[in-house]
């Protein structure tokens, strides 16, 4: 007995075995997004009203270099894995929904790597 229905079958349509995946990665970027946001919050707090040379001296700590990067990574990709599934839902046109992943993808990927580099262009004192 199959789950599918009678059209699935004819058609071939089943499971792409990648939404499980896609699920787990929103979570995981989620859950690892809180701790870095709360510390995130705590510094600018902390750094409010002090001059650029201290929020510069800041950024070039080796920890702090490092959590912005993956503070950035772990942003840029769970708001690119969010407004994929927003287009895959809503926009119904097949050539203007791929188009449309593609430019979201790369425009993610753009500026993520745009703000990792103004973050290691700070720490290495560019």
């Amino acid at each position: 007995m199959s789950l599918r229905s009678p059209l699935g079958r004819v058609r071939g349509l089943g499971s792409a075995k990648s939404g499980t995946e896609h699920f787990w990665m929103q979570r995981v970027t989620a859950v690892a997004l809180i701790p870095l946001t709360l510390w995130f919050v705590y510094s600018v707090i902390a750094l409010a009203g002090e001059d650029h040379a201290t929020a510069t001296a800041w950024l070039q700590a080796p920890t702090t270099a490092v959590l912005m990067i993956v503070m950035i990574a772990a942003t840029f990709h769970h708001m690119q894995l969010g407004l994929q599934v927003v287009i895959e839902d809503y926009v119904h046109g097949e050539g203007v929904k791929i188009a449309s992943l593609m430019v979201m993808k790369g425009a993610s990927l753009l500026l993520a790597v745009a703000a990792a580099f103004a973050v290691l262009k700070v720490a290495f004192g560019g």
